[in-house]
Parts: C-alpha cells; structure tokens; sequence
C-alpha cells in the first residue's frame, strides 16, 4: 500500500531503497524559501541501525505490511531464543543477534510480540515496563539522600540501571524498556 509523507506517524513501517524501516521521529518542515519537507529518524527493522532520511513533502513510499504474533518466551538455545505461539503452540527460534537490545528485558515465560515481515522474523517487542530484581548495587548510606542521586543496580538480566539511594539487593523494580530507566519499585 503506497502512502505519502502526511502519512507519517511515529511507528508506522516503510520499504525505502530495499529495507524495512519503523519511524521513531519524524518533523514537518516549512521553509521561508524553497519546497517542504520532512526530516525523520529510521530505524532499520533488519539490522537495528538508526539512520536520519531527509524526504520532499508529499514523496510517496511502500507501507511495509508487519505482522505481530503474541508469543511466550520459553528458553535458551545455544545462540538463540525459543518462543511459543500462545494459540497453537508452536514454537519459533530467533537469534539472539536480533534481538539484542531486548535480551536485557527478556525474562522465562513473558509475554512478547513476534514481529514478522511476510515468514521473516524480524525481533521481538517486549512490554513497555517489566519487572527485574536488583542483583546488585552498593549499599545506601544514610545522609546520601539530600541531594536525591543515584547509583547504578545491576538487574538480574544484566542490565544496569541507576536507581535511587534506597533500593537494595533483591528488591524487585518496574523498568521503562524504551529507555531502561527506573520507574518505581514493584
């Protein structure tokens, strides 16, 4: 399905010069002089790469049709993840090469999305916050507070956060997976 730049909103997924893109950002932009047009940030849903692409307002492109299956993260193999369709029980294995940034969220039995393009799998998307337990961090020392920092906690998927003075080893937080900060205690 061919849309054009007034399409554009944020997620929305593109077939430009043989690649699959998701927009992260996009910005319309009017000049004084010369012909609008929009300035967008890219990211490659085949190799992760973020890339700014500049096009005329009005520049038509493929919509590329994504399809998202609910999945259950079962296990580790080898170099690789094994998912189960909720439905029907079938399992897929995704390199762990591509879904890298998401494996620090990754926990046994979540709930994910399998993105797919046509048989292709794509990645994963993990929910907007999970909860992980601290595995890690220095204790807090009273009189730390006042100027309310952080420190950082190692969780137990090997991200590491900066979190309040407060938290402590074995405490379980809420964490934003867009960003891997610290939201709350969970």
């Amino acid at each position: 399905m061919a849309i054009s730049t007034a399409d554009f909103k944020n997620g929305l997924t593109i077939e430009v010069d043989g690649a699959i893109w998701r927009i992260v950002e996009f910005q319309h932009v009017k000049p004084g002089k010369g012909g609008a047009f929009v300035r967008s940030k890219l990211k490659n849903l085949r190799t992760g790469a973020v890339q700014e692409k500049t096009f005329r307002a009005g520049a038509k492109m493929e919509q590329a049709p994504i399809n998202t299956r609910k999945m259950q993260y079962l296990y580790a193999d080898g170099d690789s993840r094994v998912f189960m369709d909720t439905d029907n029980f079938e399992q897929v294995a995704v390199p762990d090469d591509a879904i890298k940034d998401e494996l620090l969220y990754l926990q046994e039995n979540m709930e994910v999305s399998l993105v797919q393009y046509g048989s292709e799998t794509l990645g994963i998307e993990v929910p907007n916050t999970v909860v992980l337990t601290v595995t890690a961090t220095e204790p807090g020392i009273k009189g730390n507070t006042a100027s309310g920092g952080s420190k950082p906690a190692t969780m137990d998927t090997g991200l590491v956060v900066q979190v309040p003075f407060f938290v402590n080893e074995g405490d379980k937080l809420s964490i934003n997976t867009q960003d891997g900060s610290y939201i709350s205690r969970a």
